[in-house]
């Protein structure tokens, strides 16, 4: 299945969201079948839902970063060019929803599922697990997971990575049904004249996100984690309570790029620090 849905939802490598992508760059138009139409319109209503700062829509800017690549790009891309990509990005008002077809004013711009489809596809695993009656299970894909029941007599143990250092930087007890997701700044990136690049991208700058290192989000749904952690990394320090207050998120923990913490006052209860003496930690409790 996750074969399936890579192939599917790569937004520029020959499968259906590829060839969405196409008549979208070409028209602004395009049209797919009624599967790939919900996800697309279920990852967009993030957009509306984070004010923006999650946006499908940033799929020509990624590549024009080369993020899709298997070799990034080693200098940032031309201001010129990021302007006309970010100019040509609709906005929720001016996209038309049809069966089957998506209808904008015109070409230039595209979708690209990454930040929602792996907690879907992470989603689904533990329905179809949950069809053949298993109620203890983690399905961890790439470092973000679901874990549902417990692990014999004990919680699921998960390990936070740290965004610089080798090893975690905390761990978290779930038990029951939880996904664990963490947008960071170290999964692609290259770096320029000493500055970090990574790909993130601020959906109003087209330039990758400022402050944060490593965001982790706790929710019950693998897919509104997946975007809530993408959000909430793009708000940054300072910025992303307010958000996670309106997304209903009560489990954030956010890694400053000075390397001091910023968690909700429920994340602290949760969250076993490995070396907490040498790390500063801001605890939100209301925004």
């Amino acid at each position: 299945m996750f074969e399936s849905l890579h192939n599917r939802w790569h937004p520029w490598d020959g499968g259906e969201l590829a060839r969405f992508n196409t008549q979208l760059m070409d028209t602004g138009s395009a049209t797919g079948d009624a599967e790939l139409l919900d996800t697309i319109r279920q990852a967009m209503d993030y957009t509306r839902l984070s004010g923006g700062r999650f946006n499908p829509a940033v799929a020509a800017l990624v590549r024009e970063w080369g993020f899709n690549e298997d070799a990034p790009i080693s200098a940032p891309p031309g201001q010129e060019k990021l302007l006309e990509l970010l100019a040509a990005m609709p906005s929720q008002q001016q996209i038309e929803w049809m069966p089957r077809r998506l209808i904008s004013p015109a070409g230039g711009w595209a979708i690209d599922l990454g930040g929602f489809a792996k907690g879907l596809a992470v989603d689904r695993a533990i329905e179809l697990l949950r069809k053949d009656g298993i109620e203890n299970a983690i399905v961890n894909a790439g470092g973000d997971l679901r874990a549902t029941g417990r692990h014999n007599d004990r919680a699921w143990r998960i390990g936070i990575r740290h965004p610089r250092n080798p090893g975690v930087i905390a761990g978290i007890d779930i038990s029951g049904d939880e996904s664990v997701f963490t947008s960071g700044d170290y999964e692609r990136f290259f770096e320029y004249q000493g500055v970090r690049y990574h790909h993130i991208l601020d959906p109003e700058t087209g330039y990758p996100a400022v402050g944060t290192m490593s965001l982790t989000v706790i929710a019950g749904n693998g897919a509104i984690a997946d975007a809530s952690a993408t959000a909430l990394f793009v708000a940054g320090p300072g910025e992303w309570p307010v958000l996670a207050h309106a997304l209903g998120i009560e489990l954030v923990m956010l890694v400053a790029s000075d390397g001091h913490l910023e968690m909700t006052a429920a994340m602290v209860k949760r969250v076993m620090l490995e070396n907490p003496d040498e790390l500063t930690v801001v605890i939100v409790d209301k925004p």
